[in-house]
């Protein structure tokens, strides 16, 4: 059984995590990343490329992960624990089912992150949070083509953050914005891809903004 709360949320919540973009290339968006991960307080940024071959998913990881580390950010990869291996990472996402949930966190926590995707239900968040994974991830991480969190995502987020330990990330929408429902809900987390990386200003712009939103917010919501 997941641990229920015992008091509401510690602040600060709604942490800003990222998500890479779709076709990045290592060489010319470790720089990007660098300068995004320096202009604001990042938790976690999530290595994935829907495009990418598993030669160029490598390539990516191995560069990424150094400098997501220098900046003190947490970098996970996804299912693949030869790629986490040989990157090097913090953690394993793992959203290919609870089999492979059971068999990650017995191999490599509690040294390592490993974080549930694939939860579509709240009977679904119940079995990941029973293999004492490090976190739910409400959404998919192409999953940002609204301007909001899509409504399931999001309510099953705040359901869970409402209710639990394990703390809940869930993807936003394409627009900076999208972080403040989060703050709102006391949702631990707050994934973004495109708002970031397609932000007119540029990522590390975006990167202040966003923190400047939930802290605005988290500002308005304290008595």
């Amino acid at each position: 059984m997941a641990k229920k709360k015992k008091s509401p949320p510690p602040e600060p919540f709604a942490r800003l995590c990222l998500v890479t973009p779709a076709g990045a290339d290592a060489a010319t968006f470790a720089p990007v990343l660098d300068a995004a991960l320096k202009a604001g307080d990042v938790a976690t940024l999530f290595i994935v490329s829907e495009t990418a071959n598993a030669t160029e998913l490598q390539r990516l990881a191995e560069a990424l992960v150094p400098v997501a580390q220098e900046n003190g950010v947490a970098a996970i990869v996804a299912n693949d624990t030869r790629l986490f291996g040989r990157a090097r990472a913090d953690g394993l996402h793992v959203d290919t089912g609870l089999a492979d949930l059971k068999d990650a966190v017995a191999a490599l926590r509690p040294d390592h992150i490993v974080g549930a995707g694939g939860v579509a239900t709240r009977h679904d968040a119940m079995l990941a949070a029973e293999t004492d994974c490090d976190y739910l991830f409400f959404g998919r991480f192409d999953g940002d083509s609204g301007e909001q969190s899509f409504d399931k995502s999001f309510d099953l987020a705040a359901w869970w953050s409402a209710m639990f330990e394990i703390p809940a990330i869930v993807m936003g929408g394409n627009t900076l914005a999208s972080v403040e429902p989060a703050v709102d809900a006391h949702i631990e987390f707050v994934a973004l891809r495109s708002a970031i990386w397609n932000h007119p200003e540029g990522p590390a712009a975006a990167v202040a903004e966003a923190n400047r939103l939930i802290l605005a917010r988290q500002a308005e919501a304290t008595p």
